[in-house]
C-alpha cells in the first residue's frame, strides 16, 4: 500500500499532542456549592453510561469513563474526539457525607452531588439561662 503525501499530518499530530497536556484534561469539570451540597459536573459526551466508574477511597474521589473509537477501516478526514479511558481525581475535604454521594448522567454530563455532613453544618447553640434573681441587702 502506497503512502499518500499529507501536508497536514504533522500539524494534526502536534495539535493532538498539545490537546493531551494536563492543562487540557479529557474530562472538563465544573465544581460549585449549591446550598448544603457541592456539585461536580463532568463533560463526557459519547460515553456509554455503563462504562462510568466512580470510587471514593479515603478522601480521593476518582471518576473513570471510556469512549470507544469508531470501529472498522475508515479513512479519517478529521479526528479530534479523543477515545479511550479517561480518569479524573478530586481530593475531598473533611465535613462531607461521602456515603450519600449521588450520581446522574444525562445529555453527556455526569453530575455528582456531594452533600455536606450533618456534623459539619453550622448550627445555633442555645444558651441556658437560669431564672434566679439575686437580692442585694444594704
Amino acid at each position: 500500500m502506497a503512502n499518500r503525501f499529507d501536508p497536514f499530518r504533522d500539524i494534526d499530530q502536534m495539535l493532538a499532542t498539545m490537546r493531551q497536556t494536563p492543562s487540557s484534561p479529557g474530562m472538563p469539570l465544573d465544581l460549585y456549592r449549591d446550598g448544603e451540597a457541592f456539585v461536580a459536573k463532568f463533560d463526557l459526551p459519547g460515553v456509554d453510561p455503563s462504562s462510568i466508574d466512580i470510587d471514593v477511597d479515603d478522601r480521593t474521589l476518582t471518576v473513570r469513563a471510556e469512549r470507544t473509537a469508531t470501529a472498522g477501516e475508515v479513512q479519517w478526514l478529521s479526528h479530534e474526539r479523543q477515545s479511550g479511558t479517561f480518569a479524573r481525581q478530586l481530593t475531598l475535604g473533611t465535613g462531607l457525607a461521602l456515603d450519600k454521594i449521588e450520581a446522574g448522567y444525562a445529555d453527556g454530563v455526569l453530575t455528582l452531588t456531594i452533600p455536606v455532613a450533618e456534623e459539619a453544618k453550622p448550627r445555633k447553640i442555645q444558651v441556658a439561662h437560669t431564672g434566679s434573681t439575686a437580692t442585694i441587702d444594704q
